[in-house]
């Protein structure tokens, strides 16, 4: 009874577990926005630039008054002794003799506060500029893991679909070879056929049903990729609107968009430019090291004192004290410490600089790379779309002579064959469009 009402309950949880699951639905336009909002990445992309903002805002408090507080309370378990001239109480002793004394009392209490103010630092000014530098390299930073997002969504989707068009496809070949090998089994069996050919088509049935198991495992590792992508769990339950042949389609007519190149709207270039700056402004820096700093303080608080504990009572008499002081400090000799800092980040800059026109030819040759892969990939499927057709078309006729005993079974299994490829060969090139489209995409920095 005990282990009845184990499964009982174990069952009632298992139900309610997968009634919980929730399933998803998703267009490719739907599953870029959802990972845009929801990926790992894009969280902590969000995340980073929050933190560049809060450095930001650490480097400007330095500029701004700053308050420190201060409680503080001395006990001098034994006085210091000092010493002075015993002439000076009694001026018949001698010259030479000394009399010790102590100063001050045992307890001291203190309460005060110091209220700083940053007038003048060449470093500071440099450093809030480079905060904001950080701030703009941090936002690219994110805008360029978007792309990255955009891209990769789009692959894992058009991934899944590559399989699960590729499983319908193989599933309908298998039926159509399942019903010729049927039909020749019977010939064969009334002695009108030979055997090699029943044997042909028991061959290509063997191959297509190990393609059909492949692709049901590489299905499930395709989805687990695309879960992943959008930042839910991998094994949620999750439906594909869109087919390859529409999302092609689109790519196709959105062409025109590889004419708004703008190498200053690519994020590559635009964080090489960031670095050049940021490598600017340290050159700045090291050389604003060598002006004077202006500062100035006000502090203020009270005193107690007592040979005892008795700051805490009411009567306790308390001594005021008010300071006000300016500093400047001005840096004369660093046995030419600064020169060589300023010519190291001198050498940096230059370095950055000529990265920087490296980067630039290397986006321009990546553009006209991605866009030559494009301009094929639209080229290939419109061929591979006819080579589909005519390997159709041969099929079929070979199915009519092989029917009518025209063509052998050796002929029949070649015509199958080319189809078979040829449907693959259009698959793939439908993907590789939309892969090469968003990869395009990205170069150009176009969001969607």
């Amino acid at each position: 009874m005990k282990k009845q009402i184990t499964l009982f309950f174990v069952l009632c949880i298992g139900l309610l577990t997968h009634a919980q699951q929730k399933k998803y639905s998703f267009s490719l336009e739907e599953a870029i926005q959802f990972a845009l909002d929801s990926s790992y990445t894009a969280l902590n992309s969000r995340k980073e630039v929050a933190k560049a903002l809060k450095r930001k805002w650490e480097t400007t408090a330095d500029g701004l008054p700053q308050i420190d507080g201060k409680v503080e309370y001395l006990n001098n378990l034994k006085l210091r002794t000092s010493v002075i001239p015993a002439n000076a109480f009694d001026r018949t002793a001698p010259a030479d003799a000394f009399v010790p004394v102590q100063f001050g009392i045992e307890q001291q209490a203190t309460v005060g506060a110091t209220i700083s103010q940053l007038i003048f630092n060449g470093s500071y000014l440099v450093g809030l500029e480079a905060a904001s530098v950080f701030v703009n390299y941090t936002q690219t930073q994110k805008e360029k893991q978007e792309l990255a997002i955009i891209e990769g969504v789009t692959n894992a989707y058009g991934s899944v679909l590559l399989t699960q068009e590729n499983i319908e496809v193989v599933q309908s070949n298998i039926n159509t070879i399942e019903k010729n090998l049927n039909e020749t089994q019977q010939i064969f069996e009334n002695g009108l056929a030979e055997e090699e050919s029943v044997e042909q088509l028991q061959i290509t049935l063997l191959q297509l049903k190990n393609q059909l198991n492949n692709l049901n495992r590489l299905s499930i590792i395709a989805k687990q990729m695309f879960h992943l992508a959008l930042g839910i769990p991998i094994d949620s339950t999750t439906t594909l609107t869109d087919t390859l042949e529409s999302l092609a389609a689109q790519k196709e007519l959105n062409s025109d968009n590889s004419t708004r190149f703008s190498i200053t709207n690519n994020n590559e270039f635009q964080l090489s430019e960031l670095f050049v700056e940021q490598r600017r402004l340290e050159l700045k820096l090291e050389k604003s090291r060598i002006l004077p700093s202006v500062g100035a303080f006000f502090d203020f608080g009270t005193q107690a004192f007592d040979n005892e504990f008795s700051f805490l009572d009411g009567d306790k008499r308390w001594f005021s004290y008010y300071t006000v002081g300016g500093q400047i400090n001005v840096p004369i000799f660093s046995s030419f410490k600064s020169g060589a800092r300023i010519k190291q980040s001198k050498l940096a800059y230059e370095q950055a600089q000529i990265s920087h026109n490296e980067n630039t030819q290397r986006i321009q040759l990546a553009y006209d790379q991605a866009k030559s892969d494009f301009d094929f990939a639209v080229e290939n499927l419109a061929t591979l779309k006819q080579n589909l057709t005519l390997a159709e078309r041969i099929e079929k006729k070979n199915q009519i002579k092989f029917t009518e005993g025209i063509a052998s079974s050796f002929e029949l299994r070649q015509a199958q064959t080319q189809l078979y490829s040829a449907q693959q060969q259009h698959l793939n090139a439908q993907l590789t469009l939309i892969q090469n489209a968003a990869k395009l995409q990205t170069i150009i920095n176009i969001a969607k």
